[in-house]
């Protein structure tokens, strides 16, 4: 299995999105995400990361509430937003991460 580090280091834009299953914008958030999932195909890779069972790692990624969304290419962060996200404005931020 891949370290989150080797996830975060590729050449596709990566989409994390920190959640919690009792996290009501969170559920909101599921379609969204098949849907972004269903037209990016593989263009995207998306990391569904429960802060729950998480705990360090959200600290460490300084998530102070959910949902919360990070974009990571080659490592690198391009974007980070929290709550609730529209499709078109996750749509725009990967694609300027693939560029």
């Amino acid at each position: 299995m891949a370290s989150f580090k080797e996830i975060i280091s590729t050449n596709t834009p990566v989409l994390i999105d920190f959640f919690a299953t009792w996290c009501g914008p969170c559920q909101t958030m599921m379609p969204v995400l098949e849907k972004l999932k269903d037209e990016l195909g593989d263009a995207v890779k998306i990391l569904k990361i429960d802060v729950d069972k998480n705990k360090a790692l959200a600290t460490q990624m300084n998530v102070r509430g959910v949902p919360a969304f990070m974009i990571y290419k080659n490592g690198k962060q391009t974007w980070k937003g929290s709550g609730v996200q529209p499709l078109h404005v996750l749509k725009e931020q990967i694609a300027k991460a693939a560029l």
